[in-house]
């Protein structure tokens, strides 16, 4: 297939260009390719003839939209609304990536599909569920993906900064015990895709974190863990480390519309960090 990836050199982007070499790719990123430039990106995905189109290209710093708010909102909705709407006009399927930042994190169990969300407490959360309804309103053929706590080979990620910290000159480092979420390799997350793909069939919004839920500290602790790495790590509150933006204390994602469409499952968090790490 002919396949566009917004965004494709990006942490994902990037491990998506190694998982989907089979197909012939256009790699559409900044400089040459502004999704904000809606006649820009038309004609690149005229000339491009794709089949498919993988739309990863967003402002993801979370903080930083806290106070570039129109920035925020012109990559992620509006820019998602101009590739949706290019889809549509060009008979592209459009699979889209978006965030656990949507919901507001305060229910008391995993978050699936069907859970209304509502854009959260962050400029990064409403400007990523801004782009999410523009792209259902303007792309019928879509799958959105939804990710979280995401790594991945050259970063940066949790695990990198985690390492990067364990250097020894460190007694002890602290890490947030009371957010919970489900750490996610970008490896995983592009098998996934690669199978959605396949199915021409799908579209609607599927959660393709792995399996297995943990808080940062759980997370901190198995990356020194399958590492060999002593490291003591003390749990602290996320209090103590003050942000911009405000972290949601539960980011678990439920893979209900996997089940339901008999597709395969993501792996368990553990098994994907410990392969991660095998080539880190």
């Amino acid at each position: 297939m002919k396949i566009v990836i917004t965004g494709g050199k990006g942490m994902l982007g990037r491990t998506l260009q190694q998982e989907l070499r089979e197909h012939d790719l256009v790699i559409a990123d900044l400089p040459d390719a502004d999704i904000t430039d809606a006649a820009g990106f038309d004609s690149l995905l005229r000339a491009a003839k794709a089949d498919v189109v993988i739309h990863c290209a967003a402002m993801t710093a979370v903080d930083l939209c806290e106070t570039e708010v129109e920035t925020a909102f012109r990559l992620n909705a509006l820019g998602s609304g101009n590739v949706a709407a290019s889809c549509f006009r060009n008979k592209v399927r459009l699979i889209a990536l978006s965030t656990d930042y949507v919901f507001d994190g305060t229910l008391q169990r995993p978050y699936h599909e069907f859970d209304r969300a509502n854009g959260g407490n962050t400029v990064y959360g409403q400007s990523k569920f801004a782009g999410e309804e523009m792209i259902r309103r303007h792309c019928p053929d879509h799958v959105i993906a939804r990710i979280s706590w995401l790594y991945g080979p050259g970063g940066p990620s949790f695990v990198h900064a985690m390492l990067k910290l364990a250097d020894g000159t460190r007694p002890v480092l602290k890490v947030v015990s009371d957010q919970q979420g489900n750490p996610t390799s970008t490896l995983a997350v592009a098998r996934a895709l690669n199978t959605i793909i396949q199915h021409r069939e799908l579209c609607g919004t599927f959660h393709l974190t792995c399996e297995g839920e943990a808080t940062w500290c759980e997370f901190a602790r198995e990356i020194f863990r399958i590492r060999g790495i002593e490291q003591q790590v003390q749990p602290c509150a996320t209090a103590e480390f003050p942000r911009p933006a405000p972290r949601p204390a539960n980011s678990r994602l439920e893979k209900r519309m996997l089940k339901l469409c008999n597709l395969p499952s993501m792996p368990d968090w553990r098994e994907a960090l410990a392969e991660f790490l095998e080539i880190f």
